[in-house]
C-alpha cells in the first residue's frame, strides 16, 4: 500500500488485520509507511502493546496524555516502561490557560456535578492534549477492547476516524482480559501495581475507584454517573467533534 485513504482502506484493513496475531497486526501498520501514533494510558492491555513496539523496535510513536491527574502509580510506570523497553514515551499535558479557564467555570472538581463539567473537564485535559498527539499522523493505534464495556463490543480491528480523518486501528480488539493477563506473565510486562488493587481500568485519580466484585472492567470510571456509556470522549466522535469546534 504505497497512499493511505482512511476512508476506503479501513474495511479492508480491517479484514487482513483479523487474521494476523498481534505482532502481524502491528507489523502491517507499520510496514504502511505512514505517521502511525500509539495513546497509551499506561493500562495493562495498552502496556501489552508497547510491548510488542518496543521488543520489535517498531517505527511506531508512542503517546500518552499527562492530564495533570494520574495516579502517581501511573506517573512512575512510564519511566519504568520507558527503560525497560528503551523507547521514548512523548508526554502530552494540559494547557493551563484552559485548566484555569475550567476551574473558574466549573471549580477545579467541577466534574462531580454534572456531566456536563465532566465533559468539559476530559476535553481539556485529554481532548485536546489528544489532538496536539495526532497532529500530522495518518494512523491512530488504541487499547480498545470488545470485553472492556458494552458500548465497545462492536469495536473493529480498524475504522474511520471521521472527526480527525484518521485510520483507527485497534490490534487488541479480539484479546480478553486472560489473554491479556497471559501476555503480561509470560512476557515480564511491567504493568500498574493498581491493577492488582482492583482497578481493571485506570484513568485520573478522582474519576476512578476499585471495582466490586462482578462488576464490569470500567465500572470504577466516573462511578458516580448513571449513564452506561460513560466514555471522556476519546473515542466518542460527538463529543471530539466538540471540542474540535472550541
Amino acid at each position: 500500500m504505497t497512499a493511505i485513504n482512511p476512508i476506503e482502506d479501513a474495511s479492508s484493513l480491517n479484514d487482513r488485520l483479523a487474521a494476523l496475531d498481534l505482532a502481524g497486526r502491528l507489523s502491517l501498520v507499520a510496514s504502511l509507511g505512514v505517521r502511525a501514533v500509539f495513546t497509551t494510558s499506561l493500562g495493562i492491555e495498552d502496556q501489552v502493546i508497547t510491548a510488542e513496539i518496543g521488543n520489535h523496535r517498531l517505527p511506531i510513536d508512542i503517546a500518552t496524555l499527562q492530564t495533570g491527574r494520574l495516579f502517581p502509580e501511573t506517573l512512575a510506570l512510564i519511566d519504568e516502561t520507558e527503560n525497560q523497553y528503551d523507547i521514548r514515551i512523548q508526554r502530552y499535558e494540559p494547557e493551563k490557560a484552559d485548566i484555569d479557564a475550567y476551574a473558574a467555570k466549573y471549580g477545579l472538581n467541577g466534574f462531580y456535578e454534572s456531566v456536563e463539567a465532566r465533559h468539559a473537564c476530559c476535553g481539556v485535559r485529554k481532548l485536546k492534549p489528544l489532538a496536539r498527539a495526532l497532529s500530522g499522523a495518518t494512523i491512530w493505534i488504541t487499547g480498545l477492547r470488545r470485553g472492556q464495556s458494552s458500548n465497545r463490543a462492536d469495536t473493529p480491528f480498524a475504522e474511520y476516524d471521521a472527526e480527525r480523518h484518521l485510520l483507527k486501528i485497534n490490534p487488541l480488539a479480539d484479546w480478553d482480559i486472560d489473554a491479556i493477563k497471559a501476555y503480561v506473565a509470560d512476557n515480564s510486562v511491567p504493568i500498574n501495581p493498581l491493577h492488582a488493587r482492583g482497578y481493571p481500568s485506570i484513568g485520573c485519580e478522582p474519576c476512578t475507584r476499585a471495582v466490586k466484585p462482578g462488576e464490569p472492567e470500567r465500572a470504577g470510571r466516573w462511578w458516580w454517573e448513571q449513564d452506561e456509556k460513560r466514555e471522556c470522549g476519546l473515542h466518542v466522535a460527538e463529543e471530539a467533534a466538540a471540542v474540535a469546534a472550541q
